[in-house]
Order: C-alpha cells, then structure tokens, then sequence
C-alpha cells in the first residue's frame, strides 16, 4: 500500500482510527514485508534456577542470541502454559508469573518487564484458523518463558507472547499447529519452544544433581535416539512417543515438555538446517539438549 491510497484509506474508516492503535495499523501495513528469515529455537529450559545462575546453559542462551538477527517480537511455547484450548496472551505489559514452589527468595524477586504484543495475538489467531484461539489476559509470562529469554535479551527491550499447549491434540497435532506459523519467520519473530525432551522430575537423581553430563543408560538412549530422528527428520517415532521404547516412556512421563519441540519441527523448512546447542544431560533424568533450526 502507497502513501496516496493509506491516506484515502484513512479518510474512508475514521471509524476504524479510534479502535485501532497505530502500532497495530503498522503491523497490518507490514504483513507483506519480509525481513531477514529468523531461526526458530528449542530451548531445553531445566531448572528455575537457571534464571540466577551463571552456567554452560545460560551461556548457551545467550551465544544463541548473539547468532541471530535481534527479533522484532518473540512467540513463546512454553511447558508451563498447558491448557484446554489453545489461548495466546493478549496484554500489553504481561506480568512475570513465578509457577513455582521451593526456591529462593531471589528467583521470586526476579521480574521479566518485556512489553507484549496485543496486534501480534490477534495475528496468530487469524493465522491458526480454523482452529479456535482465544486471546487471553489471564497469564503472562512463565518460567519456561522468562528463564531463558532473561538471558538472551536481559534489557527486556524486545515484546514477548506466549501461546499455550492445548492438552487435547496429539504431537502430529501441535506439529501441525507449527507449520501453520512457518510465514512469521520471515516477519522478524523469533519463535521459541521451552521445555525439555528428557524430563522425568520423578526419577531424579539428586545426589548427583550437579554431576557433568550424567545421565541413566534410558536417558543417554532416549537421547540419542531422538536426536538422531531430529536430524534424520523422520518424525513418526517421536509422535507416537508414548508407544515407542520403555526409554522413550521413561523420559517423556507426560507430554506437557516435550510438546514445545512439536512447533518447532513444524517450523521448518525443507533447506533449513538443524543444529543442537546445550545438548547435555543432567541429574540422570533431565536433559537440557536444545535445537536450532534455520
């Protein structure tokens, strides 16, 4: 759209002028610009504490961040928002939410302040039909977003919105929901997954919690069989994951953690290339493995 027909636009919808912010007129003008193509990440997000801690993973988080193009917002997926339906946060300013129990004071003292997106919401929405999306108020930012975006971009200069999981669709589902996404990567959003592949918080070995690379023998198989499927990009193993190996079941418990990686293999596009970063495991039954793709 030229500067002459924005203008007669304008002229013709006064109306649409008092409802519509400008920010969101510019988006709407910009849907057909493209931008340098951004990846789309996984991020293996372990611990809370990862939020105050200085270790390999955050540093990881943030060499990533150094590697690509600074996004104009960021989509997050995280474990953490699991729901019946699927909602995206629609807020201008969504709080830090601190879905937790048992740690420090200082990991609750943490706060997030990145703005939201409300024209990006109602964006995605549009985009996921003709699944029904709701635009809520009623969440914000959680850990499984905050953790590892705080280090990636500490001024909290760059607007953040989370998308749940809708717990009633399976992982070819939710891979599906991804690709329906794919043209947001190349509109400078940034798209991210938080969870983890490995993740059975009940098997934990916590006399070796800190103890470098260690994982039990079903881990370090679960691991390497789904990286390896990863990277293959033959993906039917890792949707019919509760039916796979016992090592499979043993590292996938439940599926809120490693749905988050469904979106983002949907996300990919046949000359992107996949790469890991973080790709260790810890306290025998977690693993912080994390994968770029694009």
């Amino acid at each position: 759209m030229d500067r002459n027909s924005f203008l007669k636009w304008m002229a013709a919808t006064p109306f649409l002028l008092a409802m519509t912010r400008l920010d969101e007129i510019m988006f709407f003008l910009h849907k057909g610009q493209k931008t340098e193509k951004m990846p789309a990440l996984f991020m293996g997000h372990g611990s809370p504490m990862n939020a105050i801690e200085e270790n390999e993973f955050v540093r990881g988080f943030r060499d990533m961040a150094k590697g690509i193009p600074t996004p104009k917002v960021i989509l997050c997926i995280s474990a953490h928002w699991y729901t019946r339906g699927t909602m995206v946060t629609g807020m201008e300013k969504p709080p830090t939410i601190h879905d937790f129990g048992g740690f420090p004071q200082a990991l609750f003292d943490v706060q997030y302040p990145a703005p939201g997106s409300p024209e990006l919401a109602v964006h995605v929405k549009e985009m996921m039909s003709p699944l029904s999306v709701h635009v809520s108020d009623e969440w914000g930012l959680d850990h499984g977003a905050w953790s590892v975006i705080k280090h990636m971009y500490p001024k909290a200069d760059v607007p953040v919105i989370q998308m749940s999981i809708d717990q009633k669709l399976n992982p070819l589902q939710h891979f599906e929901l991804g690709s329906k996404l794919k043209d947001l990567r190349n509109k400078g959003i940034l798209i991210i997954g938080s969870g983890n592949i490995v993740h059975n918080l009940g098997m934990v070995d916590w006399a070796n919690f800190n103890k470098d690379n260690h994982g039990f023998d079903w881990a370090i198989e679960a691991r390497a069989e789904i990286n390896k499927y990863i990277m293959d990009e033959y993906y039917q193993p890792l949707f019919e994951y509760n039916t796979h190996s016992k090592a499979f079941q043993n590292a996938i418990p439940t599926p809120d953690h490693f749905l988050p990686l469904m979106y983002v293999l949907g996300l990919k596009d046949k000359q992107d290339k996949i790469t890991f970063y973080n790709d260790k495991l810890m306290a025998g039954s977690l693993s912080m493995t994390s994968v770029r793709v694009g």
